[in-house]
């Protein structure tokens, strides 16, 4: 801070350099008192990482009051005044989401809002909505950088960010998003699960979606293919789930494929949308299958894709029950909706839910006196055979 004062200083600019919580607003208004301004920039801010079900109201607060308090404090109390400029530093977290930044994402998208509020009332205002910054900033503090590379998010230099900054100024919109984006490495994951109606029509976004639109089956045998063909359906069945956990391990960075449990769901081992892609693109080259972006969602352990691969591999189609997880997984995040229904509509769906477990218990219940009876038919002699068909002739 000091030598950023002199720099400043050395080209004429007078500089009070004043230590003040912005969301404390009667701190706030004395300091606005004592130094009047005509320009504001809002770069204040704290990102918590935590999903909102994790997050308690106290830490939510904390991580909004940093941001969008602030901000607020400064609209009220500035008023209508006149100003040359009200600049807020929102983030592509308000934009299109961040995982695990549910109120820094929240926090952020207030910013952008207020924009548009201040600009609706005719009063000066734009928003930057900015990716991550190099040498320096929250991405330093916390070393993602890596991280958010893998992503397919560049982080900005700072005379890039001061030219787009100053490009966002000059033009007449009041929210803006300023983000080094490699399209074709964050959209396949961030589309995963479902298209973006806000990414989609970007062109950028458009050739990276049809780059990666998968191909036919390649008419070559993989090696891997090869390898199966000359072994025992044990040896198969081994080999695809040591090949699933070695690729699995590799993209969580792991040392070795004993790290990865192969009936643990990949959600608990700590797959994400882009390790699901990684993982899906290693086994494609690895197979040679059309195998889709969803492949660890709709089989949802090392085992269940084994089998899936195995059945692909033989030229079948996989055994239906594999993907019943995905549709569970789907549920789970449907039903949260219910948590804030009335009450009649809750009943409704624990009724639901009741009969479809009574349901699964009773088909397998049955399915296991018919394979007792299977296994029973089997074992019977000529007599006992004979013996069956003379009950069921008395009691006919």
């Amino acid at each position: 801070m000091a030598a950023l004062k002199g720099e400043l200083e050395a080209a004429g600019v007078r500089v009070t350099v004043a230590a003040c919580d912005a969301a404390d607003r009667e701190a706030l208004a004395a300091l606005l008192a004592q130094h009047p301004v005509d320009a504001v920039v809002h770069a204040a801010g704290t990102a918590e990482a935590g999903m909102i079900a994790e997050t308690s109201l106290g830490d939510f607060a904390a991580t909004v009051a940093a941001k969008a308090l602030g901000a607020l404090h400064l609209h009220e109390l500035l008023g209508e005044r006149e100003l040359d400029a009200f600049v807020l530093f929102s983030s592509i977290s308000g934009v299109w989401g961040g995982g695990g930044q549910a109120a820094y994402s929240a926090a952020n998208a207030f910013l952008d809002g207020l924009a548009r509020h201040r600009r609706d009332r005719g009063l000066t205002a734009t928003a930057v909505a900015w990716g991550p910054w190099a040498d320096g900033g929250m991405v330093a503090d916390t070393g993602d950088e890596e991280r958010l590379r893998r992503r397919g998010l560049m982080t900005l230099r700072p005379d890039r960010a001061i030219a787009a900054l100053h490009g966002a100024l000059s033009g007449a919109d009041g929210t803006v998003t300023v983000a080094d984006v490699d399209w074709a490495r964050f959209v396949v994951p961030f589309t995963v699960s479902r298209p973006s109606a806000l990414l989609g029509d970007l062109p950028e976004v458009r050739d990276a979606l049809a780059e990666r639109r998968p191909a036919g089956r390649s008419a070559e045998p993989s090696a891997l293919g090869e390898k199966l063909a000359t072994l025992s359906e044990d040896e198969r069945r081994r080999l695809l789930v040591d090949t699933v956990c070695a690729h699995a391990a590799s993209v969580l960075g792991h040392s070795g494929a004993t790290a990865v449990e192969p009936d643990l769901a990949f959600r608990d081992l700590g797959f994400d949308s882009l390790t699901a892609v990684e993982l899906r693109n290693l086994l494609t080259a690895d197979t040679g299958l059309t195998l889709p972006a969803t492949l660890v969602f709709d089989h949802p352990t090392p085992e269940a894709v084994a089998r899936h691969l195995g059945s692909q591999l033989a030229g079948g189609q996989g055994p239906d029950e594999v993907s019943v997880f995905g549709e569970l997984d789907r549920l789970e995040a449907v039903i949260g909706t219910a948590a804030t229904a009335e009450e009649t509509v809750r009943s409704g769906v624990r009724r639901r839910l009741q009969e479809l477990l009574t349901l699964m218990n009773t088909a397998g219940e049955q399915h296991t006196g018919v394979a007792d009876a299977q296994r029973q038919l089997q074992d019977a002699t000529v007599d006992d055979i004979f013996d069956l068909i003379d009950q069921d002739l008395e009691n006919s």
